[in-house]
């Protein structure tokens, strides 16, 4: 078959493409940095988070050295992605398509959850919420959640019923059904620990509901983009509903 002129418009062209694991580290990059740079400055952190303390010890707890060594893992990232060939997950228009993305899927997804129990938050119970705050946590839960429960939690899961059962209508079910657990585990997460909420049934189906979506859109979109629907969707229920 030829190949069509590379300046000809083909539409089938400009619909976004589920994003590969390369693409992936470059967009949730913003996210990444963001979020560490300003939670040193911050009495918490994400508790899915296992890396600032890492860090800070690395760093002997110099604000300097930690700063240079966040800057060294973004930097980091940006070689591994040029000496691959994956330059062009760092291209600007990518990171605007990342977030007007995520700002819709954040949008269906507190209507599909308000649908269901009605007019509740994701936001975690955080007693310091300056707008500063609400935008670092939101970062760090945007990254560090959707790595535990959506790459880990779900996406591992999904790994292990891949290689027990064949394609089928019974593979797909038992994923279906993993998904809701995964989502039920991530809702439940938010009531654990010292800054957990308290328990409340409208709130934690409101939760679970929303894992599901993010699940949704890690399977269909990839992990970036469930990376930019929570942490955006967080953002707005912390600082914008604040």
């Amino acid at each position: 078959m030829a190949s069509a002129p590379a300046d000809s418009k083909d539409p089938a062209s400009n619909v976004p493409e589920k994003s590969d694991a390369w693409t992936d580290l470059g967009l949730t990059l913003p996210i990444f940095l963001l979020y560490h740079f300003g939670v040193v400055f911050l009495p918490v952190r994400n508790a899915a988070d296992p890396v600032t303390k890492e860090l800070t010890t690395l760093a002997e707890h110099s604000l300097l050295g930690y700063a240079g060594l966040t800057l060294a893992i973004g930097v980091a990232f940006v070689v591994v992605l040029a000496a691959t060939g994956q330059k062009k997950a760092l291209e600007r228009k990518r990171f605007v398509l990342i977030a007007l993305e995520g700002t819709l899927y954040a949008i269906l997804m507190r209507f599909a959850a308000s649908y269901v129990v009605g007019s509740l938050t994701l936001a975690p119970n955080i007693q310091t919420r300056s707008v500063f705050s609400g935008v670092i946590m939101s970062m760090g839960a945007g990254f560090y959640e959707e790595i535990a429960f959506r790459v880990g939690l779900f996406g591992l899961g999904a790994l292990v019923l891949k290689a027990l059962f064949s394609p089928g209508l019974r593979r797909v079910v038992l994923t279906v059904l993993w998904a809701g657990v995964a989502a039920v585990g991530f809702s439940a997460w938010h009531y654990v620990g010292a800054l957990g909420d308290s328990f409340d049934l409208q709130s934690f189906i409101f939760r679970a509901v929303c894992g599901l979506v993010l699940t949704a859109i890690f399977v269909f979109r990839g992990f970036a983009p469930a990376v930019w629907t929570h942490a955006l969707y967080d953002v707005w229920a912390m600082v914008l509903n604040g």
